[in-house]
C-alpha cells in the first residue's frame, strides 16, 4: 500500500485528487494521512468527500476515513466500471476537479461513460466550467482525449446546484505535447455572466475587460469577442471568462463576482491575469501547467512546455505522482517564475496490462492453492457414506 503524507509541499486538496485518479487507474491501494494539515479546515470538505464516493463508486473501492474533516483516509480500489454516474456535492464545491479525478481512470476503461455533477460550476480556487471547455479539454484532445461537456445549469458560491454533463470516450495512448513558445496571440473569445442579476453588471464586467486589455496591450489585432449570458442558477451570481488562442498554443482567464465586488474589479482580474501571462511569453498558463502533467506521466515520450509561472501546486503534483507511477521530469525557473516542464513517463496502457497480468497470476495461483487444499479422497469418502446407507436400509435401521 502507497503510504503518503497528505501536508508535503503545497498541501492541499491536490493530493487526495491525484491519489484518487491514479490509484483508480492503475488498481493501486493508498493511505494518506495529514490530510490539509495546515488548512484553517483540516480534513475532507465536502468537495473532496465526493471525488472519493465517485472513485469509491466507478471501482467498487473499499474506504475507510472518509467523513467530513478525516486527516486519514485508506482507499482500496477494484476494476474501473463504466456505464452513467451521478453525483451531487451538495454544496458550491467544484464539480470541475470531481471530473478531473475520474477522467484518467474512465478514459482508459474501453468503454464511453457519462458522469453527471452537481454542484459550483463557476466557484473559487478551481477551473471555471468555460476554462474546462475552451482550455483544458482542447489541450486533453490534442495528447489523445476526447470528452464532451455540456452546462445545464449553473453554480455560484454559496448556493451552488450547477448541474454539467460529461461523455468520456475511450482512448488507448496519450501522444506527448511539445510547445516551448505560445507564438503571436490571434485573437480572444469568451462570455461575461449574470445568473439572476441584471444584465447591465455582465456589460460593465466585460468594458473593464476590454478597456484594461487595450490598455497594457495595443498590438492586438483583432478585438477580443466577449459574449454576454443570462444564465440559468438557482442562486446568483457573475463571472467573466475568455481564453486567448495562439498560434501554438491556448491560456484561459476567469474574474469571478461576490457580494460587495464591482462589476469593473471582476473584468479587470481576469485582464490583469492574461497580461500577467501575456509578458511572460510562455505556452501554457500556470492553471493548465498544474493539471496536464498527469496525463503527460501516462506517455512514454519526452513532452516539453513553457509555463507563466512555476508554482508549488505543479511540484506537488509531480511529487504525488511519482509515488504512483514512474516518471523522469525537470524544471526549470523559481517558484512564481517562467519556467519550462520536460517530462516523460511510461505508458499507461502497458502498465495497465502489467498490472492486470500480474492481478491474473496471484489468481490462478490461490486456485492451484485451492485445489491442492482440496481432500484427494472424496470420491471414495462419498461412497463410503452412501455404502453405509445402503447397509443400515437393509438392516432395517435407516
Amino acid at each position: 500500500m502507497i503510504e503518503i503524507d497528505g501536508s508535503y509541499g503545497e498541501g492541499g486538496g491536490q493530493i487526495v485528487r491525484t491519489a484518487l485518479s491514479l490509484s483508480c487507474l492503475f488498481q493501486r491501494p493508498f493511505r494518506i494521512f495529514n490530510i490539509r494539515k495546515n488548512r484553517r479546515k483540516p480534513g475532507l470538505m465536502p468537495q473532496h468527500l465526493t471525488c472519493v464516493k465517485a472513485a469509491q463508486s466507478i471501482t467498487g473501492a473499499a474506504v475507510k476515513g472518509d467523513y467530513p474533516g478525516s486527516v486519514e483516509l485508506i482507499f482500496s480500489p477494484g476494476r474501473v466500471r463504466t456505464g452513467t454516474f451521478s453525483f451531487d456535492i451538495g454544496t458550491a464545491g467544484s464539480t470541475s476537479l470531481v471530473l478531473q479525478t475520474l477522467i484518467p481512470a474512465l478514459a482508459f476503461s474501453g468503454q464511453m461513460t457519462r458522469v453527471n455533477l452537481t454542484g459550483g460550476t463557476h466557484v473559487p480556487f478551481s477551473p471555471s466550467f468555460h476554462y474546462l471547455s475552451e482550455v483544458f479539454l482542447r489541450f486533453l484532445e490534442q495528447i489523445g482525449i476526447r470528452i464532451r461537456l455540456s452546462i445545464l445549469s449553473y453554480g455560484f458560491y454559496p448556493r451552488g446546484g450547477g448541474k454539467i454533463q460529461a461523455d468520456i470516450f475511450p482512448t488507448q495512448k496519450i501522444t506527448p505535447l511539445r510547445i516551448n513558445g505560445r507564438g503571436n496571440v490571434l485573437g480572444f473569445n469568451g462570455h461575461s455572466g449574470v445568473g439572476n442579476l441584471p444584465l447591465v453588471i455582465a456589460e460593465r464586467q466585460r468594458s473593464a475587460l476590454l478597456k484594461k486589455l487595450l490598455r497594457e496591450a495595443e498590438t492586438f489585432k483583432t478585438a477580443p469577442e466577449i459574449e454576454l449570458l443570462e444564465v440559468p442558477t438557482p442562486g446568483k451570481g457573475t463571472f467573466i471568462d475568455f481564453a486567448a488562442n495562439c498560434e501554438h498554443s491556448i491560456a484561459g482567464f476567469t474574474g469571478l463576482g461576490e457580494i460587495g465586488k464591482k462589476a469593473e474589479a471582476v473584468g479587470e482580474e481576469a485582464a490583469a491575469e492574461f497580461i500577467r501571462y501575456y509578458r511572460t511569453g510562455a505556452a501554457l498558463d500556470s492553471h493548465m501547467a498544474d493539471q496536464i502533467v498527469l496525463y503527460l506521466a501516462l506517455c512514454d515520450e519526452d513532452s516539453f512546455f513553457s509555463s507563466s509561472a512555476i508554482t508549488n501546486h505543479l511540484i506537488t503534483n509531480l511529487w504525488a505522482i511519482g509515488l504512483f507511477h514512474d516518471i523522469r521530469c525537470s524544471l526549470e525557473g523559481g517558484v512564481g517564475e517562467k519556467g519550462k516542464v520536460r517530462l516523460k513517463g511510461s505508458d499507461a496502457g502497458t502498465a495497465l496490462k502489467r498490472t492486470n497480468r500480474k492481478k491474473g497470476e496471484i489468481y490462478e495461483r490461490r486456485q492451484n492453492i485451492s485445489g491442492k487444499l482440496q481432500p484427494r479422497s472424496t470420491g471414495t469418502h462419498n461412497t463410503h457414506r452412501q455404502n453405509g446407507r445402503d447397509k443400515r436400509q437393509a438392516a432395517g435401521t435407516g
